[in-house]
């Protein structure tokens, strides 16, 4: 018999494939927007002598990307059967993320990054929910894994 799983572990489930997705529009976005991000970087760092050069945005979210897409991916294989660490390592996984999509900021992005930032954070905020509810701190335990009564018998 398979495993059954709550409803809880596949919010978990759909958010992190919302945050690996919006991921890679982010990253996506990036290269097409490299020179607005470029521009608005500069605004808000003059440099008169000419010696300070732009951060390169595009290879830092590229592998920003790959690298979660293929963690989340491989954490979510190990969550979804029952291993309570994996669970532990997704938590730390978003928790970095929403860190790491709000110390974007500070480069002065322009507003659609906010936007897409923000919701990210929404989305990591929604993961932790899934991760750590009631319904999941059971399935961790294996009572998830008990067949069902039949009506009846």
């Amino acid at each position: 018999m398979s495993r059954q799983r709550p409803r809880s572990v596949c919010g978990a489930t759909w958010v992190l494939g919302g945050l690996v997705a919006l991921s890679g529009l982010t990253a996506l976005l990036t290269i097409l927007l490299r020179g607005s991000l470029v521009d608005s970087w500069a605004s808000g760092h003059p440099d008169e002598t000419g010696s300070v050069q732009p951060p390169s945005f595009v290879p830092v979210a590229i592998v920003l990307f790959v690298v979660f897409a293929l963690l989340a991916g491989v954490l979510l294989m190990f969550f979804r059967s029952g291993h309570a660490w994996a669970r532990l390592a997704l938590t730390a996984l978003a928790v970095l993320m929403a860190v790491a999509s709000l110390a974007g900021l500070r480069t002065e992005p322009p507003a659609l990054f906010y936007v897409l930032s923000v919701v990210s954070a929404v989305l990591d905020l929604a993961l932790l929910f899934f991760l750590w509810h009631r319904d999941t701190s059971s399935f961790m335990r294996g009572a998830w894994n008990e067949p069902r009564p039949v009506p009846g018998r």
